[in-house]
């Protein structure tokens, strides 16, 4: 193929892997709102280890680790990573708990931003960092006072923990496990979990109508976007990659406003635009180190 077939099948394969990015950062807002309704039966802590206990599920199906690539330093990275994973969900789901979607995400998004303007050499970081904390302080009056407090300082915690998340994928993925690593992580998270699960949760988790919702959640959680990502990798670049990932908090707000009638207030969906320009003009000159959110 040569000449403007060439260019319009390369214009086409980026416009399905952009379609693919959308579609999973929808599928992960619309697990998250699902996962709220397990909230009055199991807890954050019980929803966040049904979640995980079927993501790890479904992942090792997928891709099991072979016991030749797991040698002593392979497996401490991978443990780290399981560690990570299983603060970062658990976090992020004590403060839906909380918060209203869409803020709870934009307040998190800060872990990935924090990333890629720390690993960018662009003098337009400092933009970047001015509108990012423009939209910070544009929701620090309702702290306290509509917002809980506490549901920020666990939101932020996910934040910190994406970060971390984002840093060791690359680890992981880069050692001789690869992606087989990311499943025994998800394994180790939800033993991990599993005394917030308990502790939250108790017979409930017994509940077949609730097992189901989290099987639902699993896969709209981690499921369906890691499979969709990893196929538009293929075709996107990093950068490109970045800027639609930071879609995210925009895709919180709408999906908590449609599915969980959290509609938010005027200063509230500015600080949430602010803060996705801000991502998406820091990951779009950071290096490459996004990877899927967990």
């Amino acid at each position: 193929m040569q000449g403007p077939d060439r260019n319009r099948s390369s214009r086409e394969e980026q416009r399905l892997a952009a379609g693919l990015v959308l579609i999973g950062i929808g599928s992960v807002q619309c697990g998250s709102a699902l996962a709220t309704t397990l909230f009055d039966d199991l807890g954050p802590g019980g929803a966040v280890f049904l979640r995980t206990a079927f993501a790890a599920a479904v992942l090792l199906a997928i891709w099991r680790p072979a016991r030749s690539d797991i040698d002593g330093p392979t497996m401490r990275a991978i443990a780290l990573f399981g560690l990570v994973l299983a603060g970062m969900n658990l976090s992020f789901y004590e403060a839906l708990d909380r918060m209203p979607l869409g803020i709870a995400v934009t307040f998190e998004f800060t872990g990935p931003l924090a990333v890629a303007i720390l690993g960018s050499r662009s003098r337009l970081d400092l933009v970047w960092v001015t509108l990012a904390a423009a939209g910070i302080l544009l929701l620090a009056p309702d702290i306290g006072d509509g917002i809980d407090p506490v549901g920020v300082a666990f939101a932020l915690a996910a934040a910190a923990f994406w970060a971390l998340y984002i840093l060791l994928s690359v680890r992981v993925g880069r050692g001789p496990a690869g992606l087989s690593g990311l499943s025994l992580a998800m394994l180790i998270a939800a033993v991990v979990l599993i005394p917030a699960g308990i502790g939250d949760g108790g017979g409930e988790l017994l509940e077949p109508s609730l097992i189901a919702v989290g099987l639902g959640v699993a896969l709209l959680s981690s499921a369906i976007p890691y499979s969709v990502e990893l196929l538009a990798l293929r075709r996107l670049s990093a950068g490109t990659f970045g800027v639609l990932l930071s879609l995210e908090p925009a895709a919180a707000a709408l999906v908590g406003a449609i599915a969980l009638d959290q509609a938010l207030a005027g200063r509230e969906l500015l600080a949430v635009a602010l803060v996705v320009i801000a991502s998406a003009g820091a990951l779009r000159t950071a290096p490459a180190v996004s990877a899927p959110e967990a």
